[in-house]
């Protein structure tokens, strides 16, 4: 297959290449700090924080995932990715955006657990159950997607060998095949509908309990308090689902838009969470 970057703009590719280079930069010292700090001090040897570097080690996967390609095509015109790589790359990118959004619900629901049972909160989000649900959210992201994989390495392709990015996606790829590629089309739509949306109404009803709850609390002080171990984690969700939702709608609505809009757009659903994640976390989570 052929990548591409920014099609007409290809004598701009040095000086977008330099933006690139310093968001990655910027998101691999902004996760890994989080990473190192959480594993070095014990105060933060807790719940929440474990579920926050899960969190930032799925956005150093992302990042690591796509950043050579991306860097290799705008720096070096390196544009040739065999059949096997391409898959590969896909099948880390989707799983991990799945395991973002599980991630993301397994924070609303430790968040729940500390408002409505703060003295119970340890006792019963021990380290077992964190582990336990950690993996249980990695198994969801990489088993769900091996199934479109699978059926994506065994088509034959003989239209374009060019890709519209610089990384591969599966709904990229599959416009490339020459075979019926009806379940690649369906596969995705109900995994979409089990995980994110699913997730997204689990967080929200996580959220609604949340509230209720610190309704109760007597003193308005308290009630801030218990609120403000919150807007880190909203403002990530938030984050995650306004650029899921505005790529969903570019590419939903947006046939007569400029590509390098939608091109722009994807860019922004992989960089800008990862890049935001530990901003949040650092200005509002005063232990960090």
């Amino acid at each position: 297959f052929l990548l591409t970057g920014f099609p007409g703009l290809e004598i701009f590719h040095p000086w977008i290449s330099i933006s690139f280079f310093v968001i990655y930069v910027s998101i691999l010292l902004g996760n890994g700090t989080l990473l190192f700090l959480i594993r070095e001090d014990h105060t933060l040897h807790e719940p929440m924080y474990y579920f926050l570097a899960i969190l930032a080690a799925t956005d150093l996967g992302v990042t690591l995932t796509t950043m050579p390609t991306v860097l290799g095509v705008l720096w070096l015109g390196h544009r040739e990715i065999n059949h096997g790589a391409c898959f590969f790359q896909a099948y880390v990118i989707h799983s991990l955006s799945i395991v973002e959004s599980g991630v993301l619900l397994i924070m609303a629901y430790d968040r729940f657990v500390a408002i409505r049972n703060p003295l119970r909160y340890t006792s019963i989000l021990t380290n077992a159950k964190v582990v336990k649900i950690g993996l249980g959210v990695l198994m969801r992201g990489f088993m769900l997607i091996v199934p479109i994989i699978i059926t994506l390495s065994g088509f034959p392709y003989c239209r374009s060998h060019v890709l519209s990015h610089a990384f591969c996606l599966h709904q990229d790829v599959i416009k490339l095949a020459c075979a019926d590629i009806t379940f690649n089309r369906l596969y995705p739509i109900a995994l979409v509908s089990l995980t994110g949306f699913l997730d997204s109404m689990l967080i929200l009803i996580s959220y609604i309990l949340i509230f209720k709850t610190v309704m109760g609390i007597a003193s308005g002080k308290e009630q801030a308090k218990a609120l403000n171990t919150c807007v880190s984690h909203v403002s990530c969700v938030l984050v995650f689902y306004v650029t899921v939702t505005g790529l969903t709608l570019i590419h939903r609505f947006g046939k007569h838009v400029p590509h390098v809009v939608h091109i722009i757009m994807s860019y922004i659903y992989f960089l800008f969470p990862p890049f935001m994640n530990p901003i949040i976390y650092s200005i509002k989570t005063k232990q960090i």
